[in-house]
């Protein structure tokens, strides 16, 4: 039987272990750039598809729809200039001739005939050219070179060198061992990593024996599955993962990070979940600490009950299935205790020293070398706590200015903890944990982990206005003392989080709410930096680098970029009812009188910026057209209406009662001549115009509408 004109192909390149972090990303790499190599070469049908394997011990691809050969191509080439290739007697000239003979070589033929060359513009001058049929790449070719640019492009952390049997030396991420290529049922002769393509692999290390031939390409997953107790699809085998601890962890809950779910899934190739439990007594050690100690040195997954508190059961994933788990469940749990232990030990030791008496030890940590130590930097974070403390309680918003004080001064005394060096990520956790060991009160205690809120996206904000100060004035003075230091971002580059502070800082303003201005704010944290010269004033890049981030929060919301802009060009200082101004807007938005007052208003504007002369008070007694008296006579009809609503915070009846000026507008417009002539009756309309757009953006600039 006649191998087919198309059918699947499968590539399979089988290793020593892989980097477990890096799997996901060298699987699909590996599957991508064969099939993009594939395809460029021609080498694919329209409806081919690609479906990436990766394993512990392997890196594979099986792509449908492959051709044995690329189908012939006609090819347009140019050859030179007219006026290179051709003398004033229109002869060929010599580089002509020397191009041709290479092109020939190139192309496969003895020769070429210039008088068979086509004529004609290159788009900037006349240009010979040759047209040809090439010849479309057989699979072999094609496969060859798609596999050597595609090993030569995967995303490896750390390149091993390593000898081959015969003496070469390899670089490679792992050791290879095997090679696959198989076309349907054909090996295709290709090479790799110094090993040729055949048809055989291994299957699981321990659970399965001696090699295994793959028939077909299309047979790859189900033998090694059925024969190798291989799982070959990432995909797969992290759903069994999943689901075997779901049904395993019963009516208590499961904590699996993505994170680790994917290193667990790339260090296994026949997932199986076993129940471990550890001794209740570790349950005292906060379960922060036990949680984590579990996840990052052993892999394993902690449960809860239905109220998240931490259970004394763990699950394990384990590479071997057995009718008798209990040597693989007692080694782990084993394995385990000494590490809970020593989370214990850790958790005692730290508690025998209170958070304040490690603040002074902050001397001898340097936060940045131009700022100073984290002692300074908490300095400086009571001061600018204690500033918006009291503007809060000037805004009507009790908050205990001596509790965001020592809030702030603890703030980053569990840095210094046996616990936070040896887990980092608890920082502030372990914080709020010792600050009530040490009965501070409970919003000091809160500050200490919460003035980290938000650390990411749809993060929750601060409970409390305590926290929230903190938080606050964390966030302002990184902000300030990092670009005042010349390290603001810059492209994809951020390094110290300035982009994350700022939504932290908008977020906080705009959802709790406060009414705090933007640059009071900017202010009182550049004072707390007046001693520290290295740190210079850039209150406006930062105040515009805080509106660009705004503009980014109200469109994920679902906000228009028109709609962004009406509000966010006034650059509000105080945003706690920014949120009802965009739905103002909104609603405005979608009246029948919007589009003709946005444009107006946007003409109003231009007319405005245009104007160089002083804008005085608008005198009725130099109307001379109707329909100025009538403009006139409408905005002080509507200014109660809409300064009253203005003042409760009813943004959409300010806006609403606005539309009421549409006919007056529009009047105004189709019967007078703005720019007159006469000075003082040009001023006098320019001052009418004036008094409509200052009331029209009260709320937002509603000329931003105007499409």
């Amino acid at each position: 039987m006649s191998q087919p004109l198309t059918d699947s192909l499968l590539i399979e390149l089988f290793t020593e272990e892989l980097p477990p972090k890096a799997l996901a990303r060298l699987g699909e790499a590996f599957a991508q750039g064969l099939f993009a190599g594939l395809a460029e070469r021609g080498l694919l049908d329209d409806g081919s598809t690609v479906t990436p394997y990766a394993t512990p011990r392997r890196l594979a691809a099986r792509i449908s729809g492959v051709r044995e050969s690329a189908p012939d191509r006609e090819q347009r080439e140019k050859v030179l200039p007219v006026s290179v290739a051709l003398d004033a007697a229109g002869e060929p000239t010599a580089p002509l001739a020397k191009k041709l003979a290479a092109l020939a070589k190139s192309v496969g033929v003895d020769a070429i005939d210039w008088q068979t060359l086509e004529r004609a513009s290159d788009g900037k001058a006349e240009a010979l050219f040759y047209r040809y049929t090439a010849r479309g790449a057989v699979l072999a070719e094609g496969l060859q070179a798609a596999l050597d640019e595609t090993i030569g492009k995967l995303p490896i952390p750390k390149v091993m060198s390593y000898q081959r049997p015969d003496g070469s030396t390899v670089n490679f991420v792992r050791p290879a061992h095997r090679l696959i290529a198989l076309h349907g049922d054909k090996v295709v002769p290709v090479s790799a990593l110094g090993l040729a393509a055949g048809r055989r692999t291994l299957g699981h290390r321990f659970l399965s024996a001696g090699e295994i031939d793959i028939p077909h390409a299309e047979r790859y997953a189900a033998v090694l599955e059925d024969q190798g107790k291989v799982l070959a699809s990432y995909a797969q085998r992290r759903e069994r993962i999943r689901e075997g601890l779901l049904a395993a962890a019963g009516a208590d809950r499961v904590i699996m990070p993505e994170a680790l779910l994917d290193e667990v899934n790339a260090l296994v190739e026949w997932p199986v979940v076993y129940a471990c439990h550890f001794e209740e007594a570790f349950l005292a050690v906060p379960q922060e600490c036990l949680i984590l100690t579990m996840q990052t040195n052993q892999k394993y997954f902690a449960l809860t009950d239905a109220n998240g508190q931490l259970r004394n059961r763990f699950l394990i994933v384990s590479n071997l299935a057995t009718d008798t788990p209990q040597s693989i469940i007692g080694g782990n749990e084993r394995v385990v205790r000494p590490r809970l232990a020593d989370a214990k030990f850790f958790f005692d030791q730290d508690r025998k020293k209170t958070l304040a008496s490690r603040v002074p030890q902050l001397a001898n940590v340097v936060y940045h070398n131009k700022i100073g130590t984290q002692l300074d930097r908490v300095q400086r974070l009571q001061q600018i706590a204690g500033h918006i403390a009291d503007a809060l309680a000037t805004a009507g918003v009790p908050v205990d200015k001596a509790a965001a004080m020592r809030g702030a001064e603890l703030a980053k005394a569990d840095l210094l903890t046996d616990m936070v060096g040896e887990f980092p990520e608890l920082q502030g956790t372990m914080g709020t944990y010792y600050a009530r060991h040490d009965d501070e009160a409970e919003e000091v205690a809160l500050a200490c982990s919460e003035h980290y809120r938000p650390r990411f996206a749809g993060d929750a904000l601060p409970s409390n206005p305590v926290s929230i100060a903190v938080a606050l004035a964390d966030k302002l003075e990184t902000l300030v003392g990092i670009w005042g230091i010349g390290l603001q971002p810059t492209g994809e580059k951020d390094p110290f989080a300035l982009r994350r502070h700022a939504l932290g800082i908008l977020r906080m303003l705009v959802e709790t709410p406060l009414p705090l201005g933007i640059d009071a704010l900017l202010a009182l944290t550049e004072q707390a930096f007046a001693g520290v010269p290295a740190v210079k004033p850039a209150r406006e890049d930062i105040t515009d680098f805080l509106y660009d981030r705004l503009r980014g929060y109200l469109k994920d919301k679902g906000y228009t970029t028109n709609e962004v802009e009406a509000v966010v060009s006034l650059r509000p200082q105080r945003l706690d009812d920014i949120l009802g101004r965009m739905e103002a807007v909104r609603t405005f938005a979608a009246l029948p009188e919007a589009d003709a007052l946005a444009a107006a208003n946007k003409r109003i504007t231009n007319i405005l910026r245009k104007n160089t002369e002083a804008v005085g008070e608008v005198a009725p007694a130099l109307f001379q057209e109707d329909a100025e008296g009538a403009l006139h006579a409408a905005i002080d009809s509507v200014r109660p209406e809409v300064e009253a609503a203005f003042a409760r915070g009813d943004f959409t009846a300010a806006l609403r009662d606005l539309a009421r000026l549409r006919d007056a507008v529009d009047r105004f417009f189709d019967g007078v001549m703005v720019m007159a002539e006469d000075a003082q009756l040009r001023a006098n309309r320019l001052a009418l115009l004036a008094s409509l757009h200052a009331l029209a953006n009260r709320v937002a600039d509603i000329s931003k509408l105007a499409a």
